[in-house]
């Protein structure tokens, strides 16, 4: 896992699109989370504040059941809402849901899974979400007891190699930046994403997978004698090096796997030490970092292969500092 040093994020950096105007009032109990239908209101591209508050509230009930494992439906929660928004299509309510996971990974929380992260959104959206999370108390606790829970087990997987996919594609419109200057004075608050990067059950869990990954991946090649070479060095020998596996190519070339889990989505950031990034560069034809994610359900990976300064974008998370 990570060595010491300074730690990198790779994540899709949002873009923030300020509008004015105001629509007309929509109701909540920020309570019960309970939405008022509104009738007789002007039509606008712009969200008002009401619409946007309505929208964040249904988002937040819809992540707090699914970090629970709790059934819910997608279409139905967006169906409710239309009548409400009243000039609001489908489409729209989506884009907003997505708009609000762009947000929400920004500020180290998880993101509901098929809402992909999409940037461009309104400054007022991020206003409101930034405002909600501090009472959002149902959905901080859920939060905090799933990226702190031990993984007891791995799901059962049929087929190991099937687990393989291909790596998320972040939307173009995103700029490709190495920092990002927010302009803004956030608040303290716990960055689950880091805390849930730190969960020693999980990253073992996650790099115990990957060795039955590469083993079964080289035994079906034929490949039964490189497949039992395979070594766990983060183990055996430190996790100093930049990377936790050493595996093997049918050709007998070393195959350098780190390895990144999270219970969450596709699109989740995933930290990285210095270390890992030189590593990455200095041995780029041999490096490849396995990225495991919706672990806690069904286990899926995509890898990363060469170095992360050209498969990620990369934001500066912590500094090591001194005084002049």
């Amino acid at each position: 896992m990570s060595s010491s040093g300074q730690q990198w994020s790779c994540l899709n950096i949002s873009i923030w699109n300020g509008h004015g105007g105001a629509l007309a009032c929509l109701p909540f109990n920020a309570e019960s989370g309970k939405l008022t239908a509104v009738t007789n209101f002007p039509m606008s591209d712009v969200w008002s504040r009401e619409e946007v508050e309505a929208a964040v509230t249904d988002y937040f009930v819809m992540l707090a059941k699914e970090l629970r494992g709790e059934p819910f439906n997608k279409a139905e929660h967006n169906r409710v809402l239309q009548p409400m928004l009243k000039s609001r299509t489908r489409g729209s309510i989506e884009r907003k849901h997505q708009n609000i996971s762009a947000i929400l990974i920004d500020l180290g929380y998880p993101y509901i899974d098929g809402y992909k992260p999409l940037g461009n959104y309104q400054d007022l959206l991020r206003s409101v979400v930034e405002d909600r999370l501090p009472s959002a108390k149902d959905l901080n606790q859920t939060v905090n007891s799933v990226v702190e829970a031990p993984i007891d087990a791995v799901p059962p997987i049929d087929d190991l190699l099937s687990i393989q996919v291909a790596p998320p594609v972040r939307e173009e419109s995103a700029p490709r930046v190495f920092e990002e200057p927010t302009g803004r004075n956030q608040p303290v608050r716990r960055n689950y994403l880091e805390i849930e990067a730190r969960n020693q059950s999980l990253g073992r869990a996650g790099e115990d997978l990957v060795l039955r990954f590469e083993h079964e991946r080289l035994t079906r090649m034929g490949e039964r004698i490189l497949a039992n070479r395979i070594e766990h060095v983060s183990r055996t020998l430190g996790d100093h090096l930049g990377y936790d596996i050493v595996s093997f190519e049918a050709d007998g070339r070393e195959r350098l796997i780190e390895v990144k889990t999270t219970r969450f989505g596709a699109m989740t950031p995933f930290f990285a030490s210095r270390n890992e990034v030189t590593v990455s560069a200095k041995r780029e034809a041999q490096y490849q970092l396995y990225r495991l994610f919706t672990f806690h359900s069904q286990p899926r990976l995509f890898a990363l292969p060469g170095s992360l300064r050209k498969s990620c974008c990369l934001d500066p998370a912590n500094y090591s500092a001194t005084p002049y």
